[in-house]
């Protein structure tokens, strides 16, 4: 089984970074799930009723990634945090994007909770996982584009494995060979804060939301936290 290991080096400069590992054996991503469709058209709704709007760059829980990209030479305005361009999507067209049911739970998790998610197909995962700086000599495929090898600057943090980067920009976009689709049945979701003492709980909540829209079509889910006192975790 793989482990997620948070390295020493990223803890020290991100002393309040908690990360939730949400996983799923067994998913079943070909029948209906009206529960996740559920949750994406209530978004939609609130936010074309002006009761609600997705968390954008002026809010906290934005702004720290905005602070934490600049750290490691990141311009956040041009390469933007997951959660911060899926939310500005979100607000300029009025509807999420359907990929596909599982990834569409963490995104309506995701901008709900103003926190940044992702997820892994862990039987495309090689060996174990650290989320650390890049040296430069590591090799990314972005999702979507199976033919571009990108390399990922020396001091950039990322998701590796023993085969390559798994995301870029800690969490800008996820990598093609690791990409969840309908046919994956053993996926790690990521849900993540770079400040735990006042994001915590939003966090928190965010796991349990996205544990009970997978739990109806998955054998069994389990949930971890990473974090500078716990940086490992194994499934």
């Amino acid at each position: 089984m793989p482990a997620f290991r948070l390295s020493p080096t990223v803890a020290d400069a991100f002393p309040d970074t908690l990360i939730a590992l949400v996983t799923a054996a067994g998913l079943r991503g070909h029948e209906p799930w009206p529960y996740t469709a559920n949750a994406l058209e209530e978004l939609e709704q609130q936010l074309a009723d002006g009761t609600w709007q997705p968390a954008d760059e002026t809010d906290p829980r934005i702004e720290a990634w905005h602070t934490a990209y600049r750290f490691f030479g990141t311009n956040p305005r041009r390469i933007r945090p997951s959660v911060d361009a899926l939310g500005r999507r979100l607000a300029k067209k009025g509807t999420l994007p359907r990929i596909n049911a599982a990834v569409d739970s963490y995104n309506a998790v995701s901008v709900r909770h103003g926190l940044p998610a992702g997820a892994f197909d862990l039987d495309h995962v090689t060996g174990d996982v650290d989320i650390r700086y890049a040296d430069g000599t590591e090799s990314f495929t972005p999702l979507g584009e199976p033919d571009t090898v990108e390399h990922p600057k020396s001091g950039e943090i990322i998701y590796a494995d023993a085969t390559g980067v798994l995301t870029r920009h800690w969490n800008h976009r996820d990598a093609h060979r690791t990409r969840v689709t309908e046919d994956s049945t053993y996926v790690v979701f990521a849900l993540e804060t770079l400040h735990a003492p006042r994001d915590g709980h939003h966090l928190k909540a965010a796991a349990d939301e996205l544990q009970n829209l997978l739990t109806p079509h998955t054998a069994r889910t389990t949930v971890h936290y990473l974090s500078p006192a716990h940086p490992q975790a194994t499934f």
